[in-house]
């Protein structure tokens, strides 16, 4: 295979113990486990581990690669990462689609237990945030990595460890959930195994990222790689910590948290809007640093403001976790801290969404012509009204409006669809032709089609959550004149059937516009390549037969 013939001898030894690891852990868990769902996967593991093992040994007495290689960026794992992202976002919003659909007819239900919302529901979330989300960072940080220090990834196997690895998790987690294996929390439902093997392969990531920087040629770090860092640093600490727990032994999946009670709780939301914020925020940001100036032609409007920005996010983020939990048993003073935080959060917020809008002055003309930069465009108005509506929604009037209704639902999906889904297809539109030196996407109609499916998709679903939570809040807190409660709770939800059409109705278009991307992107990798094609401005510093060319926005 071409993946294995690129690995030197001693990266072809690594990935032989590395497969070889993974087989005995993977068999020992299905022995120990055979009486408890962890020993299926176990068997997964080990079976992954074997296929990879076969695939290395069929060309493990291929020629070293040539020296050459060093004069080229290594971008395979971020071909491939683009792939998988666009596959899990088709999986996942197909999902989504799904269990919107059983809220609208819950007679729809199959009469078996994985089909249950239950355990669709985190397939869905999973799927979206980590699969499509997560693959999209790895794929777009490895890229951004080489271009803005000009050196290239520090060797080849430990990329295709974190993509590879980092798949094998949110396999595991996906197909746990359709088990039942799940630790209840949202956001972070895989049990024990599966969490110590991502903490694995995330400072195997962490160190990729710190042996290139420590590598580079461009004295200055760009601030898409901060954004990036941070992303990286933050949900390891957060991941770990939220996940402490002690399982009831090695061969059972069942763990027990280390945290109880209202410390669960905090722990849990701290954990679970910093994961918005570092995995859904920071490591997006540092895509749009990157590919928004790039695609416009344009420098940043303010280098500055966005190294404030950045600062500001990193700092106040970590405090806003506990206006999720108002009105509960958290100290008063706790819930109060976190709403201040999550109001004054909305300044460095801002900041980036207005550089962002401010990067393209000049370049309008090419936001009307070019789909691709609207979906950029879009994403960072996108994330204004997001963080706006954030901060208005800590705030414990509105909060005990809100919460635990469909507004918030409405809410999380203007982040996800408008902003991050926006940005990461921006960003695989743009960077697809380049990594594969294609002179444009196979079909700039399909762009647009999939934009305006995008945001009618994006439109529909968030208006009719905004209506819906609004009406839910206000009929579970209205009283007739004896002081009782005018509406049951069966009564809500039968008001609520339209709007869950309505949403489901959005989802559906929005997972359109993800099947037309994956064809079109597919297409364009399968499109012939020119017969000369010059690529002297992008290989490492040093190498270079002429002077560099400055990339636009560094």
């Amino acid at each position: 295979m071409e993946v294995i013939s690129q690995l030197t001898g001693n990266e072809r030894v690594l990935a032989a113990f590395t497969f070889l690891i993974l087989v005995c852990v993977g068999v020992a868990m299905a022995a120990a486990g055979r009486d408890d769902l962890i020993g299926t996967h176990g068997w997964v593991i080990a079976v992954s581990a074997i296929a990879g093992a076969v695939a290395l040994l069929r060309s493990y007495d291929a020629p070293e690669p040539s020296a050459t290689r060093l004069s080229e960026y290594y971008d395979d794992p971020s071909k491939v990462g683009i792939i998988l992202t666009l596959i899990w976002g088709v999986i996942g919003m197909l999902v989504g689609v799904w269990v919107a659909a059983l809220l609208a007819w819950p007679e729809l239900t199959i009469d078996a237990a994985w089909a249950s919302f239950g355990r669709l529901r985190p397939i869905h979330t999973s799927g979206v945030i980590f699969g499509f989300g997560g693959n999209a960072l790895i794929a777009t940080s490895f890229h951004v990595l080489q271009r803005t220090t000009r050196a290239r990834l520090p060797d080849q196997f430990s990329p295709w460890f974190v993509l590879l690895g980092y798949n094998l998790f949110c396999v595991l987690a996906a197909s746990g959930y359709l088990m039942g294996i799940t630790q209840s929390k949202e956001y972070a439902e895989p049990e024990w195994y599966a969490d110590i093997w991502l903490v694995v392969v995330w400072v195997v990531y962490f160190s990729i990222y710190l042996r290139t920087l420590l590598r580079r040629k461009e004295p200055h770090i760009y601030v898409a790689n901060w954004y990036y860092m941070a992303f990286i640093l933050v949900v390891a600490l957060l991941h770990i910590i939220n996940n402490l727990a002690v399982p009831i032994s090695f061969g059972h999946a069942k763990s027990y948290s280390l945290f109880s009670g209202v410390q669960d709780a905090m722990t849990q939301w701290w954990y679970g809007h910093n994961a918005v914020a570092f995995f859904l925020t920071a490591g997006f940001l540092g895509m749009m640093y990157y590919y928004l100036p790039k695609r416009a032609g344009r420098p940043i409007y303010s280098y500055r403001t966005s190294i404030i920005s950045f600062w500001g996010i990193t700092f106040m983020y970590m405090w806003a976790g506990s206006h999720h939990l108002h009105y509960t048993a958290l100290p008063h003073w706790v819930q109060s801290l976190g709403m201040a935080f999550s109001v004054v959060l909305l300044v460095p917020s801002w900041a980036s969404a207005g550089n962002a809008l401010l990067t393209l002055n000049g370049a309008w003309h090419k936001v009307r012509d070019d789909a691709v930069l609207r979906f950029m465009m879009l994403a960072a108005i996108f994330y204004g009204l997001a963080t706006f509506e954030g901060s208005f929604m800590a705030i414990r009037a509105v909060n005990s409006l809100s919460h635990y209704t469909d507004w918030t639902i409405g809410h999380v999906h203007a982040g996800a669809l408008g902003w991050v889904a926006m940005i990461t297809y921006g960003s695989l539109y743009a960077l697809t032709p380049w990594l594969w030196k294609r002179p444009a996407l196979y079909s700039a109609k399909l762009v647009e089609w999939h934009f305006w499916l995008a945001l009618s998709g994006t439109i529909v679903y968030v208006f009719a959550m905004w209506n819906s939570g609004v009406i839910q809040g206000l009929m579970w807190r209205t009283y007739n004149d004896s002081g009782t409660l005018s509406y049951s709770f069966v009564d809500s939800l039968v008001a609520m059937q339209p709007y869950y059409i309505a949403r489901a109705f959005g989802g559906l278009l929005f997972l359109s516009g993800a099947v037309i991307a994956l064809y079109n992107i597919v297409m364009t990798i399968r499109l012939p390549v020119p017969v000369s094609s010059d690529s002297a401005s992008d290989i490492p510093l040093g190498l270079q037969p002429a002077a560099p060319v400055a990339l636009a926005g560094e």
